[in-house]
């Protein structure tokens, strides 16, 4: 592991553009021993927490379970025809099987279990796998709340429900509290990886707000947008949704410009991520279009971005495990409103997914609570990309300007830190990049 993870660091190492990424061949082992390490550290703790002593997960080829997804080796890129999963935690030992009901092991980590000769239907292998076993639960992937949680088809589902015993059948639960968990914990090794990942994502925004892209009058937003993509693509990276780069300017500058075409007095917003090592980031910024003569941006836009900086505060003040994320999306937004700064919050947990499993914390348009995913406690050792808004009225805006930041941060025992430094000040375009906070 530590030879891999120093591979990469070196590999990914700070510089003014974002170094290459390591080679397929040592990216795939570098996700393989920190697959391994989650099946050996996490997994077995994550049954004794949540009572359950045996976990299935099911996918065909091409359908595959987001929880599934997660557990293949690098080598696998998908199921292979109906692959079956099967996790069973001794109670006296602590030990965790890990066994596949399918024609090959799944990578080093989960061995190959079925006697084809002596089972030639897959279903009655895994139910002889059972009956060994004898457990009190049986968890499958169903979940009304979270998708991530709710991977096994209907077809799957109903045939392995038909193959149970029923003494079995009486023993199937919902697996939503454990695959919550397995997504949303993060490994100390996988928190060495997530800063070099932010890293990246900040430069290749420093670099896009810049004078090598952009050229007030002449480029467009799309012509960033397609930037920015085409950006990741280049470097070895991925991304998970298409970026945006949006404009806000004054009335009167809108009434003169074409709406696409950045000009002077524009304040730009992007929304961009990256994904790396099965890792997601997700980051908004802003940057301001110098007008002619000026050296910094005007003083109210400033002020306006403080104000957004300032809900971030109050908002990860109000993190505490077990708290639910509508506990803490309402003290956030009382005391952020109290303080007149006109908050919106949609914060969610990052990680495996961009927008990943565990509690939501808010949503654009549900500001007095998520049902359902709103209701999951907090716990340490998650990550969260820590996304709202503050609106501010300006004179000569024809609507209230929205300073909408979005950075990857996160929680455990110590609070919940910025991963990767978060955005103090704008970008200048054509100027300097902005100071990043630690």
């Amino acid at each position: 592991m530590k030879k891999y993870l120093l591979a990469m660091s070196f590999a990914l190492a700070a510089a003014s553009v974002p170094a290459q990424v390591l080679p397929l061949r040592e990216q795939a082992a570098v996700v393989n021993q920190l697959l391994a390490e989650r099946f050996d550290t996490l997994l077995p703790d994550m049954m004794e927490q949540t009572g359950i002593d045996m976990w299935i997960v099911v996918a065909r080829e091409y359908n595959e379970d987001p929880v599934l997804k997660t557990m293949l080796p690098a080598e696998w890129l998908n199921a292979r025809r109906r692959t079956v999963l099967l996790f069973y935690r001794d109670p006296a030992s602590g030990r965790v099987d890990r066994l596949a009901v399918a024609r090959y092991s799944v990578g080093k980590s989960i061995a190959a279990a079925w006697d084809m000769q002596k089972f030639p239907d897959q279903w009655q292998a895994l139910v002889a796998l059972i009956a060994q076993r004898k457990p009190n639960k049986i968890a499958l992937d169903t979940s009304r709340h979270f998708g991530h949680a709710d991977g096994i088809a209907h077809t799957d589902y109903t045939e392995l429900l038909a193959a149970l015993p029923a003494e079995y059948r009486a023993r199937v639960v919902s697996a939503e509290p454990l695959a919550v968990r397995w997504l949303e914990t993060r490994t100390t090794h996988e928190m060495q990886i997530y800063p070099q990942l932010i890293d990246a994502t900040h430069k290749i925004i420093a670099e896009g707000f810049s004078e090598r892209v952009i050229t007030p009058g002449i480029t467009t937003s799309a012509d960033v947008v397609w930037w920015f993509r085409q950006k990741i693509r280049d470097l070895g990276y991925d991304t998970w949704f298409h970026p945006s780069v949006e404009i806000q300017r004054p009335s009167q500058s809108a009434a003169l410009a074409d709406t696409d075409v950045i000009v002077p007095g524009d304040l730009l917003h992007v929304d961009i991520g990256i994904t790396y090592l099965r890792l997601n980031t997700d980051v908004q910024q802003h940057a301001y279009v110098l007008k002619p003569g000026e050296s910094a941006a005007p003083p109210a836009l400033v002020q306006a971005f403080a104000r957004a900086n300032r809900v971030q505060d109050i908002l990860t003040a109000q993190f505490r495990q077990g708290r639910t994320g509508n506990q803490v999306l309402a003290a956030a937004l009382a005391q952020a409103r109290a303080e007149g700064l006109n908050p919106t919050i949609y914060t969610h947990p990052i990680g495996y997914h961009g927008h990943a499993a565990g509690p939501a914390i808010g949503m654009w348009d549900m500001q007095d609570g998520v049902p359902g995913s709103g209701d999951e406690a907090l716990r340490y050792r998650t990550a969260y990309s820590i996304e709202l808004n503050a609106a501010t009225t300006l004179p000569g805006y024809a609507a209230p300007l929205r300073i909408m930041l979005e950075e990857d941060a996160y929680f455990d025992q110590a609070g919940v830190r910025y991963i990767g430094g978060r955005q103090k000040e704008l970008h200048l375009v054509p100027r300097r990049a902005p100071n990043i906070e630690p």
